[in-house]
């Protein structure tokens, strides 16, 4: 797997040597009817894949919750007359590399593999999605080690912090995931019951590829059929409800005997799709996304040195968004930090940017994704997460131009619409000092 990295590395260094970042992406449509998108670059023997399909975490089954996390961990453990460690050699024998994860929204894999052995490494991946065996022994292993996992990050303040927040924050829906839950749920989980999810996911209906490396449109249509063309045509998934955020400001501690405390806080984001997106990009940017360069790190780790870091992102839902803010500050310290968060989001939301800081920012986020692409993996993802996103293939070159679009009075007009301290909650992990909140 060594060999593999540090090829996709020279196959990244050849398709963005050029900073125009000009990136031809192909779409390459199977005899089967499967759509892919390509970038192509034969210069190195390496093939990267990422796929998904329609349907995860937030469409399980009530009383099953867990139980999608544990069947995409069970796919490479066997498959067709290949028992677990069979698996696992052939594929250390090809050298290729398959795993599998779920989200809230999807089941996703992603497969590499040096391009003289791409038919062994696909048939593999045909056979994990195609014929999974959960013997009973590996279904127990990866039951109990989910479990020891759940846990442990019971016991760390981040995981709890997080955990609880999107308890709070998504309380009655879907997105809701409370590890106690979880945890119980696996522990009835069947094999039928796993059977049965993967029935309702692994289907032709949501799916998704993207394929970046040494293979041109015909192999990659041929290998395509021959790998997801056996399984069910499949319908549309239903949704998840729609999201109706907090309609009040909710702070909330969970007590840990710890020096110093986690502290996670919330808002209402902007949908992908949402023609404000580049304006919350930017805004996000300048707020807390900018490291260094960021309102947040000045005014809470360089003026008044109250942590150690802070930062805020953007996180998106097939049926919700959020704007979260992350920092630990001492116990001593934390009430006067979320004191100076609230006071920037305040700025943010009253005064806006200033020129300065719009044009630095839109030069930064400009020549950002070039340097961000460093593998071949991070451009198979983003080309799968641009599909997913519904974004049109020539989106790498439209880029550029929406960042340089945004005015000041975008930004300022989005802070007023995000940044309301009505919609925001706040969880806290440890043990702050003259915090008013309530415990969880």
């Amino acid at each position: 797997m060594r060999r593999l990295v540090a090829l996709g590395c020279v196959l990244v260094a050849s398709l963005v040597a050029d900073r125009a970042f000009a990136i031809d992406i192909r779409e390459v449509t199977t005899p089967g009817g499967i759509k892919a998108w390509l970038v192509q670059d034969k210069s190195v023997p390496i093939v990267t894949l990422e796929f998904s399909f329609a349907g995860g975490t937030a469409s399980e089954p009530p009383g099953q919750k867990g139980v999608t996390s544990l069947m995409a961990e069970l796919l490479t453990d066997g498959a067709g007359s290949l028992p677990a460690q069979a698996f696992k050699r052939r594929s250390e024998e090809i050298n290729a590399s398959l795993g599998f994860g779920a989200s809230a929204d999807r089941l996703s894999g992603s497969l590499s593999m040096l391009s003289a052995n791409r038919s062994g490494a696909f048939d593999l991946l045909r056979l994990a999605i195609t014929e999974p065996r959960f013997d009973a022994d590996m279904v127990e292993q990866r039951r109990q080690q989910f479990i020891a996992s759940l846990n442990q990050a019971s016991q760390r303040p981040q995981s709890v912090a997080s955990r609880t927040l999107l308890a709070n924050v998504f309380a009655g829906h879907p997105y809701a995931l409370e590890t106690s839950g979880v945890r119980e749920a696996l522990k009835t989980v069947t094999i039928d019951d796993i059977r049965q999810r993967t029935r309702a996911l692994l289907d032709r209906s949501g799916l998704v590829v993207a394929a970046v490396g040494d293979i041109d449109d015909a192999d990659l249509a041929r290998e395509v059929d021959r790998t997801f063309g056996g399984l069910p045509a499949g319908g549309p998934k239903p949704l998840p409800p729609d999201w109706v955020p907090p309609g009040k400001p909710r702070t909330i501690v969970v007590e840990r005997p710890l020096p110093q405390s986690v502290v996670l806080m919330a808002l209402p984001g902007v949908a992908r799709q949402d023609p404000d997106w580049y304006a919350a990009f930017v805004m996000n940017h300048i707020l807390g996304g900018g490291g260094q360069q960021s309102r947040l790190f000045s005014e809470v780790r360089e003026k008044r040195g109250l942590a150690y870091g802070i930062s805020s992102s953007l996180r998106t839902y097939e049926k919700a968004s959020l704007l979260m803010i992350s920092t630990a500050s001492a116990n001593e310290k934390v009430a006067e930090t979320i004191r100076v968060i609230h006071s920037e989001l305040a700025r943010m939301r009253n005064d806006g940017p200033t020129e300065q800081e719009l044009a630095d920012a839109k030069t930064y986020l400009t020549g950002a994704l070039p340097v961000a692409l460093d593998s071949s993996s991070s451009i198979a993802s983003l080309l799968h997460g641009m599909q997913v996103e519904g974004l049109p293939r020539d989106q790498l070159e439209l880029r550029p131009k929406l960042i340089a679009a945004v005015t000041l009075e975008d930004v300022r007009r989005l802070a007023r619409r995000l940044l309301r301290e009505e919609a925001m909650t706040t969880v806290v992990v440890g043990k702050p000092v003259g915090l008013n909140a309530e415990p969880q």
